[in-house]
């Protein structure tokens, strides 16, 4: 069933996180996050793609902010960055699409980026055209949570969340620290390294999402290398959230332009069946 919904004066209010990890918990299912750098393949096809992906059944959308030492991301989204950058993408249109988004899809909007165009945009302003272009969250790789207090301060009046990102290197302290500065959800990272479709999930995840779950009552989102259904499921046996990022840039370059929306829709259909949960019958 598709998500696109009608023009509405309230927009803003839409998409809330915490409203949308327990709709599927109430589903028996995990949330499905999509990812894709805004200004990929084009500025003008990114809302497109962004609405196939909704009306396939992703529950979250991350609208990745184009920069050009993208760190945490691998080849894949490294590339699409500086495809995105070369076809003039930058935050302030990053902003205006997801105004646009907000007036045709509910889902929660997050924007990922990275400290350099935030801080130069400035944290307060950002907050502000955030809040006014129907963003929920805001997700930052790499900024220490021990030094995340002004965008804490700048996010607060607007209610948006920051979603930290904990990795299994993070040790117990780390996990605490990180924790206590989210909301929304945490972003756990599957694997040491950067983004990138693997072929098998990190055999250590469930024991790092114990180690987090210990932390927090936020929903556990998990991503990096996840790009199969049978990812999919193996997560949604561990987590409440998935994010699917590298796949998606690689499935629009192997498709023409023509039937990339489709392909997204499909793709997103066959994830969005692996999302729930195992049913154990009563004894």
């Amino acid at each position: 069933m598709s998500t696109i919904l009608p023009t509405s004066t309230d927009c803003h209010r839409r998409g809330d996180i915490k409203e949308t990890f327990a709709r599927c918990r109430a589903e028996g299912r995990i949330a499905l996050v999509a990812y894709l750098t805004v200004g990929y393949p084009t500025l003008a096809a990114t809302p497109e793609l962004v609405e196939a992906l909704v009306e396939g059944g992703c529950d979250l959308v991350e609208l990745g902010v184009p920069f050009s030492d993208p760190l945490a991301d691998g080849a894949t989204i490294q590339r699409a960055s500086q495809r995105a950058l070369a076809n003039g993408g930058n935050l302030a249109l990053t902003l205006e699409v997801a105004a646009s988004l907000r007036q045709k899809v509910e889902v929660p909007l997050l924007l990922m980026g990275y400290c350099n165009p935030f801080y130069r945009y400035g944290l307060t302003r950002l907050a502000a055209s955030a809040a006014e272009a129907g963003v929920q969250g805001l997700i930052v790789p790499d900024l220490p949570p021990e030094e995340a207090d002004d965008l804490l301060a700048a996010l607060a009046p607007y209610g948006i969340d920051n979603i930290a990102m904990a990795a299994p290197t993070s040790g117990p302290a780390r996990i605490e620290t990180i924790c206590r500065r989210a909301s929304g959800f945490v972003y756990c990272v599957a694997l040491t390294g950067v983004t990138g479709a693997r072929q098998a999930l990190a055999p250590d995840l469930g024991p790092f999402l114990a180690r987090v779950r210990r932390q927090t009552q936020l929903p556990l989102a998990v991503g990096f290398g996840l790009s199969r259904p049978e990812q999919i499921a193996a997560v949604a046996q561990l987590a409440d959230g998935a994010v699917v990022g590298s796949a998606i840039i690689d499935l629009i370059d192997s498709l023409p332009a023509g039937e990339r929306a489709a392909g997204l829709r499909r793709y997103a259909a066959s994830l969005r069946a692996a999302t729930y949960r195992p049913v154990i019958a009563s004894p």
